[in-house]
């Protein structure tokens, strides 16, 4: 749901009604991750998507229906060999669906329109759903921001105080309070690492009663990609990262060439000494650090902080004889061999790229690959999965023995 959170956050404005469709799980080698989400107003209208065109048709009726009849469903969707024609998914996998109403007498609507709010304003927010259990929990749901507050479905009046957890809420997901915790500490762990997914969590907030199956869609602002060196290639190499939903900033000690005639769709442009400006600003574990300088007076004292910092990617651009040569220089000045291994140069995949733009997707495709598990080999005559993402698992079990 929060994919399309913008649209939707309008739709709440003009106090719409609508029912929102969004992939709880996938299997095989379905088109759309789970958070993937399809919304339909009482008008018809229709935003987002959650199977490429595959079954938009049938998820668009049951959405129509949850308007009707306010009941929220989980619906799974597959390929069906026997009818070849049946509403499923052609490429084979498997995806779960849940469709909820979101209509002004829900008492879920201001928990999903604050989280709604939240994402579509650029801020991080999760928000957790229950998606199988008891008939009297489906739809209700849970918003959560970084600093651990949450805010909760309007079924009763209620108050609680625990750990770092303290808020004065109107119900929750039902009659233990054990359960909100639960679910808001799992969901806080969720945003902390910006993903989406299901747990399996007992009614009780642990082992304790039926399991209930909560989904977390997280929320957060665009990752960071720093480019060093405002050369031609960097160029090309900001328009892709833009592309790829990175906020990009070009970082150059040379004021004549960080310009933002030379940059205007980069986000940020900075003037200074790449180590300097590397020292003092935020970056996470979703960063991605391009280093394009290629001169030993910037790349040296840049590399050496960056390859200690708990960033995604560090490439550093060069031929075989400068990486070899940098090397030696980063050894010199303290840089570990295992901090060597994680720089990425020669910066890029084998694509015998040759233009500023074939270079820059050289480097993004490497990003994309170290970001996904891809191993960068063609896909033709492989016989590796197409899909890695971890989000497509099983749901993990709350209070398990090993």
């Amino acid at each position: 749901m929060l994919d399309i959170a913008e649209e939707l956050h309008r739709w709440v404005e003009q106090g719409r009604d609508f029912a929102v469709a969004t992939v709880v799980a996938v299997g095989g080698s379905a088109p759309r991750q789970p958070g993937a989400a399809l919304a339909v107003d009482a008008d018809g209208t229709a935003i987002g998507s959650v199977s490429g065109g595959c079954v938009e048709g049938a998820v668009y009726d049951l959405c129509q229906q949850a308007l009707t009849d306010g009941e929220t469903v989980l619906e799974r969707f597959g390929y069906s060999d026997e009818d070849a024609f049946a509403v499923g998914l052609t490429c084979g996998g498997v995806i779960d669906i849940l469709v909820t109403p979101v209509r002004a007498e829900d008492p879920a609507r201001p928990t999903i329109a604050a989280a709604l709010s939240a994402a579509a304003s650029g801020a991080a927010t999760a928000l957790a759903r229950i998606v199988s259990g008891p008939a009297e929990l489906l739809g209700r749901a849970l918003a959560v921001r970084p600093d651990d507050s949450y805010s909760r479905d309007s079924y009763s009046r209620d108050s609680y105080s625990h750990d770092s957890y303290s808020h004065d809420y109107d119900g929750g997901f039902g009659a233990h309070p054990e359960l909100d915790r639960t679910v808001a500490a799992e969901a806080a762990a969720h945003l902390d690492a910006g993903r989406t997914g299901t747990v399996e969590i007992g009614e009780q907030g642990s082992r304790c009663g039926a399991p209930l199956t909560v989904l977390v869609e997280s929320s957060v602002p665009p990752p960071r990609m720093i480019v060093f060196g405002a050369i031609d290639f960097a160029s090309a190499l900001v328009r892709i990262g833009k592309f790829l939903g990175y906020r990009v900033t070009v970082c150059d000690a040379r004021p004549v060439f960080a310009t933002r005639t030379r940059f205007p769709d980069a986000d940020e442009i900075v003037v200074e000494w790449p180590h300097k400006y590397l020292e003092r600003t935020d970056v996470d574990a979703r960063t991605v650090l391009c280093v394009l300088t290629h001169d030993a007076k910037f790349d040296v004292p840049l590399l050496r902080l960056a390859l200690r910092l708990p960033v995604a990617y560090v490439g550093a651009m060069g031929s075989r004889r400068t990486h070899l040569d940098r090397n030696e220089r980063l050894r010199e000045v303290g840089v570990t061999e295992l901090e060597l291994a994680r720089l990425r140069s020669p910066i890029g995949l084998d694509l015998g790229a040759r233009t500023p733009e074939e270079t820059a997707l050289s480097i993004a495709s490497e990003i994309v690959a170290n970001r996904r598990g891809g191993s960068g080999i063609s896909l033709t005559g492989a016989h590796t999965p197409i899909h890695h993402d971890a989000t497509s698992l099983p749901a993990r079990r709350i209070g398990s023995v090993a």
